[in-house]
């Protein structure tokens, strides 16, 4: 009946609003309105969803707009009777403009016809565009944001870019989260990756800024997408291409925090179309510290005191290389092949860990410790893609397949000094080696519908087989030369076996209604069957299950083309290895954690409404949304002894959040724009139990805010300004801190823009952040402080070798989308010290 609710609200809300806008009209003459119609003027194809902005002739004042529709026409309104100038624009073409634009007359139509827009790949050796083109763009389904006019950025990483893009939060430490959540599902080029399947975090630390043409935020994902990812889908897009000819990209920076170096080739001849790619990242001097103060009540109601502190630091170094091929068979078939490599090796080191355990007040111990981890992997993407179009526009066939492997070996030496901090007593060690292997195939089909093919149906099948290997040992060694001997404890030396297959199917069906209304239901039946067992023990019982996922998407287009869209969705979130994997991490000797193999997905139902308006040289954006989890994986924290905290994971309790988010585009002039948003949402969480020992709720507000300031200089300078603040996140048992970030860059252009140099500074202001989180149960009471020094000072550089003219043959391009892994958001899957898997199978 909920469901039933929400969904009837929503639906009422959205009508109401259309009829009010067309009561409004009455019996009153039509309004002056200019029509046009944008499209890809080497295909003549419409292009959906380009934003057109009016302008007072002569001026850089911005009267009105709008978004048009999926056949590329538009209308705008508000304009009273005189000489306009119209901009029309949308991402990978250049801005269109029309002069002299005459509106005679408070009534009737001026009909643009045709708006032709050039590729910008084209355009860039022709024309010299002035002036600002948008950053965000928003779509029916989908908000974009352009981050390859994000000069900021360049020399940093994907994280950099997804800090500056709306609805999303990127964490210290790169742990993304959308309205809260970091279940999301995160996709490169509408496809997974090995890397991405191993750690979000670490996927988004490979790729090059300088790289990213889009950010597209997908908050209602439709049937044809995995069931997975409470919050969404975030697909990252590369900069690709469809030239013909050769061209050679490199790129550099260095800076007081890190080093790159890119090279990216490549080269179309007739219908062949080849890439070559491979980016470096170096960091060090990552310098940091931390304290740890925890107060707990022991079952005989004595309190034990425990104060820690040391010195970290991290050093890094990230590649990514890639090879890809295409191949036109005929006009209507098309073969598409990548090979894509990661690697990665991470340090990091705790010095000075000293340790001091009270009871009832009196110090009982102190012990010294250095702890050094490792975190090395290597990964490898293979895909394979066939498509099938058809002389009926818009029908296709495409069979998908994707194998992906990801190789991780982590590790930590835990050392323990003697009383005198001088010699060596004992020395502990983790081996964790792992490796996940996906294998994939899926087989879509497209066919519009009806006479004028604006109703599409939409169906298909897919089919997921994982296999995932923890392979977990502990070693003790006596002094500083003593040799490692294995523990033989089953429950800490041991190998797991995760096998999991999903099988899918799924219908879409796309419609239009009372001619401005368009709706898109869908439903998703997944079957999910589980092996899993011990190298030393039985076999883990987890039975299979089935899942029904219904969606559905509403929009409403007025007539002075502003847009209002509403949505429900059902997503599914099983657990990572982050929440399975049992190796036992105790690193930190007070502060003990492992996965539960037995751990089943959640379940989370979102509602959505949003609405997108233009008005003079202002787009603002409002969305509101509600969201309700069940089955909610959580932390279960519970005391040991010597006071000892032992974390692990459980299916219990509920989320909801309820929240609105707000963003705009200011073009205050043809050289300066300012882009903005601000989110916030309520947070409920209750883990329902009844236990007072172990009973917990929490909630309250979470703030954030980001804006970005652009600036363009004569002869080709330019300088921009960018700023991030999160508050205080609520969790069930306490708070995470809040952080704040911000950047400055000024850039050259240079050799017909062939060539350019940049300079940047990140938090300049202060040399180090500093981090506070609580957490609070009727036992614990533990307050952390983490501090980072992120100051950093940047020199960029890239030149552009050869030419690339554009081939006038369209083609079409699809890939597998893997989304169905519950991400914790801080980096492992297979071993527990970190994070997140997400990756996702889309589709």
């Amino acid at each position: 009946m909920k469901k039933l609710f929400y969904l009837t609200l929503i639906f009422s809300t959205i009508t109401s609003v259309g009829i009010f806008a067309q009561s409004t009209d009455g019996d009153k003459k039509t309004p002056a309105r200019i029509i046009g119609v944008a499209k890809d003027q080497n295909t003549g194809e419409a292009v959906p969803y380009a934003t057109a902005a009016l302008y007072k002739a002569g001026t850089e004042e911005n009267i009105a707009g709008g978004v048009a529709d999926d056949e590329g026409k538009f209308f705008i309104t508000g304009m009273k009777p005189g000489s306009y100038t119209l901009k029309v624009s949308f991402l990978g073409f250049e801005t269109q403009t029309v002069d002299n634009i005459q509106v005679t007359s408070p009534n009737g139509d001026v009909n643009l016809g045709d708006i032709l827009m050039a590729d910008e790949g084209v355009a860039l050796e022709e024309v010299t565009v002035q002036g600002q083109r948008e950053l965000i763009e928003e779509r029916v389904d989908r908000t974009i944001y352009k981050a390859e006019n994000d000069k900021t950025t360049a020399g940093g990483d994907g994280t950099d870019v997804l800090r500056r893009v709306p609805m999303l939060s990127v964490d210290l430490d790169g742990n993304v989260s959308m309205r809260g959540s970091s279940n999301i599902t995160v996709l490169i080029d509408n496809r997974p990756s090995a890397i991405a399947a191993s750690s979000i975090t670490d996927a988004l630390k490979q790729i090059p800024a300088d790289e990213i043409k889009a950010v597209e935020v997908i908050t209602s994902p439709s049937a044809r997408f995995d069931a997975e990812g409470t919050s969404g889908v975030i697909n990252i897009v590369t900069k690709k291409n469809n030239l013909q000819g050769m061209s050679l990209n490199v790129r550099t920076g260095t800076g007081l925090r890190g080093s790159d170096l890119g090279l990216n080739a490549s080269a179309r001849k007739g219908k062949f179309g080849f890439t070559l790619g491979g980016f470096g990242r170096a960091g060090y001097n990552v310098l940091g510290s931390f304290e740890n103060n925890q107060v707990l009540t022991n079952p005989d109601n004595s309190i034990s005191t425990i104060s820690q502190s040391a010195d970290t630091e991290r050093t890094y170094m990230f590649g990514r290389y890639n090879f890809g091929v295409d191949y036109e068979i005929d006009k209507y078939n098309f073969l598409t092949g990548a090979v894509n490599f990661g690697i990665r090796n991470s340090k990091n080191s705790q010095d000075n860990f000293l340790t001091q355990n009270y009871l009832n007040g009196d110090l009982v111990r102190n012990a010294l410790r250095e702890t050094n981890s490792k975190d090395n992997s290597n990964s490898i993407d293979l895909s394979l893609n066939y498509t099938r179009t058809f002389e009926k526009k818009g029908k296709e066939i495409s069979l998908l397949t994707l194998y992906s492997r990801d190789n991780r070996e982590s590790s930590f030496i835990n050392t323990l000094f003697n009383e005198d901090f001088q010699t060596i007593d004992s020395r502990l060690k983790n081996d964790n080696p792992s490796k996940n292997e996906e294998y994939t195939v899926q087989l879509d089909f497209v066919e519009p519908l009806g006479k004028d093919g604006k109703s599409i149906l939409e169906y298909g099948a897919k089919n997921i087989l994982r296999k995932s290997v923890s392979d977990f040992t502990y070693y003790q060694a006596e002094g500083a030369d003593g040799e490692f001997v294995i523990n033989p404890d089953p429950n800490i030396s041991n190998a797991f076996n995760y096998d999991q297959n999903v099988t899918a199917g799924y219908v879409s069906y796309t419609a239009t209604l009372f001619k401005n209304y368009t709706i898109k239901p869908g439903l998703r039946y997944e079957y999910t069957t589980i092996n899993a067992d011990f190298e030393t023990e039985a076999a883990a019982d987890i039975p299979s299950y089935g899942t029904f996922v219904p969606s559905v998407n509403l929009s409403r287009k007025m007539k002075n083309g502003n847009l209002i869209k509403a949505a429900y969705n059902r997503r599914i979130s099983r657990p990572s290895m982050r929440y399975l994997n049992p190796n036992l991490d105790v690193s930190n000797p007070t502060q003990w954690s492992q996965g539960n193999p037995t751990l089943d997905p959640e379940y989370t139902d979102n509602y959505e409404i949003g609405y997108s308006t233009y008005f003079k040289e202002t787009m603002l954006n409002f969305t509101g949304y509600f969201r309700n989890t069940t089955g909610s994986i959580q932390a279960v924290r519970t005391i040991q002894n010597d006071g000892v905290i032992f974390t692990t994971y459980e299916n219990i309790g509920e989320e909801q959040a309820i929240g609105v988010n707000i963003f705009t585009n200011i073009n205050i002039s043809s050289k300066f724009s300012l882009n903005g948003s601000i989110e916030t949402y309520y947070s409920m969480l209750d883990n329902g139990l009844t236990d007072p020992l172990y009973a917990a709720s929490n909630q309250g507000f979470v703030v954030s805010g980001r804006m970005f300031g652009n600036y363009s200089l004569p002869k080709d300078w330019q300088i921009q300004l960018f700023t991030f603040a999160r508050g205080s996140r609520v969790q069930l048992q306490g708070t995470s801190g809040g952080f704040a970030a911000y950047g400055l860059g000024i850039n050259k252009q240079f050799n017909e823009k062939r060539g350019s140099i940049g300079f940047g500074a990140d938090n300049f202001l202060s040399k180090e952040f500093t981090v506070r989180n609580e957490i609070v149960t009727p036992t614990i009471v533990q307050n952390s402080t983490n501090v980072m020094r992120n100051m950093n000072f940047k020199i960029n550089f890239s030149y552009r070798i050869g030419k690339l003219s554009m081939d006038q043959r369209s083609r079409r391009k699809k890939s597998i989308n893997n989304d169905d892994l519950k991400s914790g958001g801080d980096g492992n899957d297979m071993n527990q010290g970190g994070g997140a898997t997400g990756v996702s199978n889309n589709k």
